[in-house]
């Protein structure tokens, strides 16, 4: 697909690199003597999914990849093709090679991961034959996106997001490089400036490229200060795809701050969460579940606060429902950690799974008319509360094929230390 060229482009399309020691970043993939930038020199490509933030310049790399080996570029953006367009294109590219053998051809898929799967599997038969070199871009995890038989046939390569030092360098190259544009203002802008507007753009070079166009045409005496950056930036611009791998990776980064019991980390992760835009009752819910699966019984009551928490955010909102959460993020990160009640009931859903509908036995079984209890219904059931101790030892509630299973076993933390004690008493009876 051709891409039309207008008289205006923007400063990110001007500044893009032709050549690859202009790229900056992802120097684990491209620095000396590294596997891709070598296969780049020598003309040797091969079908790739580059899987990365935005921003780190996974188009840009295509580009320089295809110019690299006197390749045709063909761009294509999964939301505007479907397969008959992609068989079309093959065909067009088949033509083509007729004409001129030796011409290769890069095709270029952005946002790859939207592709279904007959739109996958549409690609394969091309990739074997060699008709052109396939290189995906993809915001998300491949892993989770794309079939195994499209990732068999393909490399994956994970760009990085920038440092805070190569976004800097970005906006220098950007003042000096830019003659016709940013270059004519003499722009004056100080290392904080240039440090503020790296921070913002949070790895991402599309995105300080666009900050610092945007902080130019506002400047006054040409100059780019906080005050521009504070009236450019009033929407947060902050990293936090709510359905993607960020935001998975940073829900379980809570997560395991709080089961790892660092307090200070759980409240920095909950405060990245809300501060990119994350739903406060999706953080509730998952407190909750933090509360069951890591303190368990060691301490119920952090089971207690965060319910409280989820009820003071769903009735009074922000702020106060934010600090409510935090509150219960504290109180499980430092509370005795058990997983006991977790195991347990994983265990026992794998023998309900594995072992069918086991009948339930005759002693246990319900006896409300004479008919059930003819037939034996609840016979020889021992009511544990007329026992000792309302404990009836002996008496077994499993189905017959699964007997003396365990599945929970307390933790020496917290109150589950108590529950311990008081489980081994009444087995210890039972071995008497």
């Amino acid at each position: 697909m051709k891409i039309t060229e207008y008289p205006y482009s923007p400063l990110a399309t001007r500044l893009r690199p032709h050549h690859l020691d202009d790229f900056f970043g992802q120097t684990h993939l491209l620095g000396p003597q590294k596997a891709l930038r070598q296969a780049i020199l020598k003309g040797q490509l091969h079908s790739m999914i580059l899987w990365g933030p935005p921003g780190t310049g996974k188009t840009t790399l295509a580009r320089l990849m295809a110019n690299h080996i006197r390749a045709r570029f063909e761009s294509l953006s999964a939301l505007q093709v479907g397969v008959k367009e992609i068989r079309q294109i093959a065909e067009r590219i088949r033509s083509e090679l007729n004409l001129k053998p030796s011409q290769k051809t890069l095709l270029f898929i952005d946002e790859i991961h939207r592709f279904n799967k007959a739109q996958q599997d549409a690609l394969l038969p091309f990739i074997e034959c060699g008709l052109f070199i396939l290189i995906g871009a993809t915001t998300e995890n491949p892993s989770f996106e794309l079939n195994n038989a499209l990732l068999s046939r393909a490399r994956v390569y994970v760009l990085k997001k920038l440092s805070l030092e190569e976004i800097i360098q970005i906006i220098d190259r950007a003042l000096i490089n830019d003659i016709d544009g940013l270059g004519k203002k003499n722009l004056l802008i100080s290392s904080s400036v240039k440090k503020q507007i790296a921070t913002i753009a949070d790895g991402d070079a599309r995105q300080v490229l666009n900050l610092l166009e945007i902080a130019a045409d506002l400047a006054e005496n040409n100059t780019i200060d906080m005050q521009i950056l504070q009236t450019i930036t009033q929407s947060n611009l902050r990293r936090f795809d709510k359905g993607g791998e960020i935001f998975y990776d940073q829900i379980s980064a809570l997560h395991k701050s709080v089961r790892g019991s660092d307090p200070d980390a759980a409240l920095y992760w909950l405060a990245r969460m809300l501060d990119g835009g994350c739903d406060p009752l999706y953080i509730a819910r998952r407190i909750l579940r933090m509360a069951s699966e890591d303190i368990g019984n060691a301490d119920p009551r952090g089971l207690q606060l965060a319910l409280g928490a989820w009820e003071v955010q769903e009735r009074l909102g922000s702020p106060e429902g934010e600090l409510a959460l935090a509150q219960a993020i504290v109180y499980l990160a430092c509370a005795a950690k058990s997983n006991a009640v977790y195991n347990a009931f994983n265990a026992a859903k794998k023998d309900a799974q594995e072992n069918g509908t086991l009948e339930v036995p005759l002693h246990l079984r319900n006896a409300p008319t004479q008919l059930m209890r003819k037939l034996d219904y609840g016979k020889n059931y021992r009511y544990a509360h007329d026992e000792p101790d309302a404990y009836a030892e002996g008496e077994t509630y499993f189905p017959k094929e699964l007997k003396d299973r365990k599945y929970y076993f307390p933790v020496p933390r917290g109150l589950e230390l108590k529950i311990a004690e008081k489980l081994m008493l009444l087995r210890k009876s039972e071995k008497i």
